[in-house]
């Protein structure tokens, strides 16, 4: 691109814009690009000195306003300005000419950057679609392949779980069926040793419960330590019936407790005592299930 400015213009056009008004350096440089239409703008490197050499040359003077150097054109620059009338009609010809063909190699340019970068978009647009097809094949044959090595992963560790659940299963049915052999083993031991201390045992409990017992078999004289033991034919008779016969025996065993508890409070209980009355309730407790559990 030719220079904007011939020798010597850029310096006339100075003295020109500075007859219109004072103004700093950096208005001079924005007046510049305005008249170009932005298509045009000088460095302050380009600016500056030759206002310098014209201050010097005493065409332009200046006054600091703000800090800043406001540069006002003389009276000797104006009859320069006068003296060069016709080149600054001819200059103002040039700047037009300048901003057109500014205008007209910058449509150019970007007209040929433009067709340049459509090219080498449809260019990318092609590569870039082939590479992310490519891409996005190997993406989805590497997510199935991850796919399926998961579910083989998941069905193993099912197949691990059911089988640990089948073993554990077994365990605990086996567990189950020996504990309830030690439970009747032990069960049957217990009814063994209650049956032969039953049968061996007397005194106020034996005597109180063969009398509970009544009609089974259980009955049993009163003896000298139970003076105040109930006859069987009379004793409980004030509870009547209500016809569920597992409330009433819930009605009688609250009575047998209620007595025995009393007898215990206002006499007393010894160790001895204690020791016996314990003998007698577990054999009245195996009698009465074995009752209970014959049909």
């Amino acid at each position: 691109m030719p220079p904007v400015f011939a020798h010597g213009r850029l310096r006339l056009y100075l003295l020109k814009l500075l007859d219109e008004a004072p103004r700093h350096g950096y208005e001079v440089i924005r007046l510049l690009e305005e008249r170009f239409e932005g298509l045009y703008a000088p460095s302050a490197g380009t600016v500056y000195p030759r206002l310098a050499k014209l201050e010097a040359e005493g065409l332009v003077t200046y006054a600091t306003e703000g800090g800043r150097k406001v540069y006002s054109i003389t009276e000797a620059g104006r009859a320069e300005l006068a003296d060069r009338g016709g080149e600054l009609a001819d200059l103002e010809l040039e700047i037009r000419d300048s901003v057109s063909e500014l205008a007209a190699e910058i449509r150019a340019d970007v007209s040929g950057a433009a067709g340049d970068l459509r090219r080498e978009m449809r260019a990318a647009a092609s590569a870039s679609a082939t590479q992310v097809e490519d891409e996005s094949w190997k993406a989805a044959k590497e997510e199935l392949r991850k796919a399926r090595q998961e579910w083989k992963e998941q069905a193993r560790r099912a197949k691990d779980e059911s089988r640990r659940a089948r073993e554990e299963a077994q365990q605990a049915r086996r567990q189950a069926k020996e504990a309830q052999e030690r439970a009747r083993e032990e069960v049957q031991r217990i009814a063994g040793q209650l049956q032969e201390q039953f049968a061996k045992s007397g005194g106020v409990l034996g005597s109180l419960a063969g009398a509970w017992l009544g009609g089974t078999g259980g009955t049993s004289a009163p003896t000298a330590s139970t003076p105040e033991a109930a006859p069987a034919a009379d004793w409980a008779e004030d509870l009547t019936p209500t016809g569920d016969p597992v409330r009433d025996l819930d009605r009688l065993l609250d009575r047998f407790r209620d007595e025995v508890r009393d007898a215990a409070r206002d006499h007393g209980v010894t160790p001895a005592q204690l020791a016996e009355s314990r003998a007698h309730l577990a054999a009245a407790a195996a009698r009465l299930t074995a009752a209970l559990r014959t049909r």
